[in-house]
């Protein structure tokens, strides 16, 4: 554990690297097309690495501000793809935009402008899965360790400055 804490900056900028490069690769290489709710988990990944890159670049990197962005990053990610589960397991209902329900009305207009927002993916469907695991389920799984661990090393690295 202390390895993964020592070298806790380089292995959450690899980890969100790389989930943003086999994300990209699933839409752009093997046509997975993401729903509203796949995009949305991305965002924490995407912010990460760049606040990574800012406060680098900044020589902030030990920085606790850093940390904390992070994690509200990662419990953003976090919310939409626990979110995500609930709503492919039929446990939890998805925004309109992304159900693929139409809501009743008796406006042609309103019934048009329902259509023109829904999503062309669906957030009820599960596109692929490793192993009967959806990759917002992976994603649930893995933004949740990230969030474990980056607490663990705010944890250690706000008491080891209070112990100065």
């Amino acid at each position: 554990m202390n390895l993964i804490i020592k070298n806790w900056l380089i292995l959450l900028f690899t980890i969100s690297l790389i989930a943003i490069i086999s994300a990209l690769t699933a839409e752009y290489f093997f046509d997975l097309a993401p729903c509203k709710m796949c995009l949305k988990q991305r965002y924490s990944y995407y912010a990460i690495i760049i606040l990574i890159l800012f406060f680098y670049f900044f020589g902030k990197i030990n920085n606790i501000f850093l940390f904390i962005l992070i994690e509200l990053s990662i419990l953003y990610g976090l919310f939409y793809a626990i979110w995500h589960v609930g709503i492919e397991q039929k446990i939890l209902k998805g925004p309109a935009s992304c159900s693929g329900e139409l809501s009743n009305t008796n406006s042609i207009e309103n019934l048009k402008e329902q259509i023109n927002n829904q999503s062309i993916i669906n957030c009820n469907d599960i596109t692929w899965s490793i192993l009967n695991l959806s990759a917002a389920t992976i994603n649930s799984i893995l933004l949740l360790l990230i969030l474990i661990i980056n607490s663990i090393y705010i944890l250690k690295k706000f008491y080891a400055q209070k112990k100065i």
